[in-house]
């Protein structure tokens, strides 16, 4: 540990547990101190947990101020995930060849969290390019912020790529982050980092000025300690965008906390995907707690027979393909700042000119191989293929055929070691969160407990639109909840009871 550090466990319980007297009221200021004392000790000393890239240090000025009194957020803190612009600071992506990339402006969505009272203490880690360069990539690594820890265990993965994000909510760092999703990178990294994640349905929340992957996947979400907390970020964050053409078709609550106390699962048929539930013994009996929970809230379990079709993934990695390099040109090319990459091709070529920075880890196939993925025809089948087979034939299907409202299963597996030289350790086909991602449906991760001390979460996913009724769902069961949940330790992973 660094000089000077303190206990890391002793100090994330003064930051999210009490104020320092017991007449003192709590405040917004009085929490963001704390959190960047948390910061200080434990992401730039102590673990160097590396989930924060760059921090406010006056936000505790900025959140006890008279023009967030009164507003829907009150000053609560939020961090944002690097891919997403703000003013204050450059947007890398992770990646040094957007080092320089300072557009001095606001993504919508960051816009609306300002003016609805949030303050945003920093930018967090993730896993550069949101994990969309290599195929043998390490979650949590990218070369602007090195890699990132799980506070669980720090030689353990934060799965990403919304790696930071998580890590940083788990040590105590802000109320909440900002994390984007295409394909699991804001359940995987809530579900392993302890938190509630919930990717909202592709159109609740605008993807302008955030760095793309694909238009027809990508979505920002909250990631928070709490079902509420998390729709109270996205009621701050969601809102339509004319720039954003798919915002203008969603169909929104104005308050998704609205009725999430009084959420109830008496006689609600959730639908229990058996097949996704996947070979751990440890895992399986979580799930069984989990349902047994359901079940005494009233709600009504069904089995839900369900494995992907065959056509499904060799349609799944070609979208992407044609929609990154797209997109990516896209943004790099219209980005209102001097110099730098502006298309996929150049940052190909920097990785090349600078690989012994970027890619001693990783190389870039994902990268080169969306430069070569460019027959439209074939995109456009291959998505209406992925359409059908996730919503009309998928999710859409499996609610209406079994009569059920949601689907549930566990996220993911326990968080595995990191190992930065033969990549990340994805295992025991745990989870189905691929179908509401592909269908651009929602999908809340809340936690069920843990393995060997590493966190475990429950996906609820449900039908387009469904945000408001999915949050209600996870709140019901995080009241339901009898399992008892891991807490971080700041160490290496060491087996239960030694």
């Amino acid at each position: 540990m660094h000089a000077g550090a303190r206990p890391a466990l002793a100090l994330l319980l003064a930051t999210t547990a009490a104020p320092a007297l017991a007449n003192e009221p709590r405040t917004a200021s009085f929490d963001a101190e704390r959190q960047i004392e948390a910061i200080r000790t434990l992401d730039d000393a102590g673990p160097q947990l590396n989930a924060v890239i760059v921090y406010d240090a006056d936000a505790a000025t900025k959140a006890g101020a008279d023009t967030v009194v009164g507003t829907p957020l009150q000053g609560r803190t939020v961090l944002v995930k690097d891919n997403v612009e703000t003013a204050e600071w450059p947007t890398t992506a992770g990646s040094l060849a957007l080092a320089d990339n300072a557009t001095g402006r606001d993504a919508p969505m960051i816009a609306l969290l300002r003016a609805r009272g949030g303050v945003v203490l920093g930018k967090t880690n993730l896993s550069e390019w949101a994990n969309i360069r290599s195929n043998n990539s390490t979650s949590g690594w990218s070369a602007v912020g090195g890699l990132t820890k799980n506070p669980y265990a720090i030689d353990r993965n934060s799965c990403g790529s919304s790696s930071g994000s998580g890590a940083a909510i788990a040590a105590g760092f802000a109320w909440a982050a900002i994390g984007t999703e295409t394909n699991g990178s804001i359940t995987c990294p809530a579900s392993i980092n302890g938190l509630v994640g919930f990717k909202p349905s592709v159109g609740i929340v605008s993807r302008t000025h955030v760095v793309p992957i694909s238009s027809t996947q990508d979505t920002a979400g909250p990631m928070t300690r709490t079902v509420h907390d998390a729709a109270l970020l996205l009621t701050a964050i969601a809102g339509p965008d004319a720039a954003d053409p798919v915002t203008l078709e969603a169909k929104r609550v104005a308050d998704y906390t609205a009725g999430l106390d009084a959420a109830s699962l008496k006689g609600v048929r959730i639908g229990v995907l058996r097949g996704a539930v996947g070979e751990r013994e440890d895992v399986k009996a979580l799930f069984e707690t989990a349902l047994a929970d359901l079940a005494r809230a009233g709600a009504v379990l069904v089995d839900v027979d369900y494995s992907p079709p065959g056509e499904l993934w060799p349609a799944a990695l070609p979208v992407l393909m044609f929609e990154l390099r797209e997109e990516m040109d896209k943004y790099l090319s219209a980005r209102p700042v001097e110099g730098g990459p502006r298309s996929l091709a150049d940052l190909v070529a920097f990785n090349r000119e600078n690989a012994a920075a970027e890619m001693r880890w990783f190389g870039q196939d994902l990268f080169e191989q969306a430069l070569e993925t460019t027959d439209a025809e074939a995109y456009a089948k291959n998505l209406a293929t992925l359409r059908r087979l996730t919503r009309a034939e998928g999710i859409d299907r499996l609610l209406a055929d079994n009569k059920v409202a949601f689907l549930v299963a566990p996220t993911t597996g326990p968080a595995w070691s990191t190992d930065l030289v033969n990549g990340d350790n994805f295992g025991g086909g745990i989870g189905a969160g691929y179908l509401a991602a592909i269908a651009g449906y929602p999908h809340i991760t809340v936690p069920m407990g843990g393995v060997e001390g590493l966190p475990i979460g429950l996906s609820i996913m449900g039908g387009q639109w469904q945000d408001h009724e999915v949050l209600k769902a996870g709140a019901a069961y995080e009241k339901a909840r009898t399992a008892k949940l891991p807490v971080p330790t700041f160490e290496r992973w060491k087996p239960a009871g030694e």
